[in-house]
Formats: structure tokens, sequence, C-alpha cells
């Protein structure tokens, strides 16, 4: 016999899906016992005997993946930071307020500056040449730029008269931003940050003082949440020397090794040469 299915049962599904798709939502888990419960079903269902019961609703029977509520919470964030205009010299002058981007649930993130120009045109941060740099430097680690989350301190860019120049944020423009950021680390829950340069050092932990060539490497502590300060990828596109890469690359290896994830001979051994140039190659 030709096993028929609920024409609505199966209504039902396909919306629920599409919802689901809608919200960003990439996975779905299947609950064990209800799976079971289905196979049951559907094995009377074959051998022609009718189902008693309405199987369960899709929404009970797909549990959405873990990060959809915290992907729910940013979302509901997002409309209140991209309304913001408490720097209204900021505001006045920028394109677009770059929120930040990646996965919700991410266990890395990595914190910038400021948007530049052509992050402040596309809304997205780290989209230039030291953006593509940071896509390798995720890659290289064993990840895609899509399994971490990247922001800024500051979520405009900051005004310059010139359309190409970029300049530091000030100590009060972060201040006065650093909430948002705080509401997202609190809402991602990484287990472990990624300060870029010395400007993001100073932005989420502004009482220190020491400079990032002293400070990186050295693990610090933001809110419960361990915090790994190192080079701005801008800064290795104007210092490209080994040495300076390796430092870059030991640092990210200390954070792999934070992460509890696995590190290959071939990852352990980057720019250890003057000849090795994996990141640009």
């Amino acid at each position: 016999m030709t096993a028929r299915l609920d024409p609505d049962a199966v209504l039902v599904a396909v919306q629920f899906l599409e919802q689901e798709r809608a919200k960003g939502v990439r996975f779905l888990r299947f609950d064990p016992d209800l799976a079971r419960e289905w196979e049951e079903a559907a094995g009377r269902l074959v051998e022609g005997h009718p189902i008693p019961a309405t199987p369960p609703p899709p929404q009970a029977a797909l549990a959405p993946a873990k990060h959809s509520a915290r992907r729910s919470a940013l979302d509901a964030l997002r409309p209140k930071v991209l309304a913001c205009i408490q720097c209204p010299h900021l505001a006045r002058r920028r394109k677009q307020v770059v929120f930040g981007v990646g996965n919700p649930d991410a266990e890395l993130m990595f914190v910038g500056e400021a948007p530049g120009a052509e992050e402040d045109l596309q809304g997205e941060p780290f989209v230039g040449r030291a953006g593509q740099l940071l896509t390798k430097v995720i890659q290289a680690m064993g990840m895609t730029r899509e399994e971490v989350y990247i922001g800024n301190v500051l979520k405009c860019r900051p005004d310059v008269e010139t359309p190409t120049g970029n300049r530091k944020p000030t100590p009060a423009e972060m201040a006065t931003c650093l909430p948002w950021l705080r509401e997202q680390i609190k809402i991602i829950a990484p287990r472990v940050l990624v300060a870029l340069g010395d400007t993001a050092v100073k932005g989420l932990c502004p009482e220190i003082a020491t400079g990032i060539t002293r400070l990186r490497g050295k693990w610090l502590d933001f809110g419960g949440t361990p915090l790994m300060p190192t080079f701005h990828p801008a800064y290795l596109l104007r210092n490209p020397a080994p040495a300076v890469k390796r430092q870059w690359w030991e640092d990210m290896l200390a954070v792999l090794e934070k992460l509890q994830r696995p590190i290959t001979e071939k990852q352990r051994g980057y720019f250890r040469s003057v000849a090795t140039s994996r990141l640009e190659s």
C-alpha cells in the first residue's frame, strides 16, 4: 500500500520551516523521543493501519538551534543601535551604523576599534584589506568568518574631513558606545574575546595604560571573559615582517588553546621561518 501524508500536516511543516529560515536559522535539532514516535507512526501507516492521533506539530518535533534565542536578542538590539545619535557629530556624517556580524552563538569574538570608509559603506566590520587579512587568519585557525562574531568598540565611523581618511575614536566616543558592545557580548557570551589593536584594548579596558606591543599575548579579563590583546590586522599590513606575523600568530594559538581546539603541527609552525608567508599566499 502506498503511504499517504496528511496534506495539512505537510503544509504546517513547510510553513514552520519557511518561518525559521526567514529568521536566519540554518540548522534544526530533531528530538530523539519524538523521532521514535514519528517512526512508529510511519510504520503503522505503511502497514495500512490508521494512525490514532495526528502527529505532533513541527514546533514540538523540531527544536530551533540554541543560537536562535541569542539571534532574537541581537535582532531586538540592532534597531536601537542603528537609531543611536548619542554622538551627533558622528551621526551626521556616517553612512551606516556598523552593528556587527557573525554567529550569535560564537565561542570566539573579535573586537576592533571603529569602522573605516569601506565598513561605513557596507555596514559590516572588517571588509577592507585589514578585514581580508583577518578572514585569512580565522581560516588558518580552522574556522570560518561565519563561525565567529566580529564587532567594534565604536559603531560609527569617526568623522573625518576627507572621504578616505581615518582617525582613532576618542576615549569619550568609545565610552559612549561601549554599552552597546557590552550588551552584544552579554548576549553572545563568547568563551574568548580578542581585542584587535591598542585602541580596541583601551576601549574595552580604559584603565589599562600599557601599550599593545608590551601587552599583546597576555591574557586580560573582561567581565569574566578571557580577553586576548593582539595587533590590529592593519598593523600587520604596515609591518609584514615574519617576526611580527609570528607574534600575532602565537596570540591566535593561545586563543585556540583557551578554546580547547585541536592545533596541528602545521599550524604551530606558521611563520617560524622567514620564508613562510601562509596568510598572504
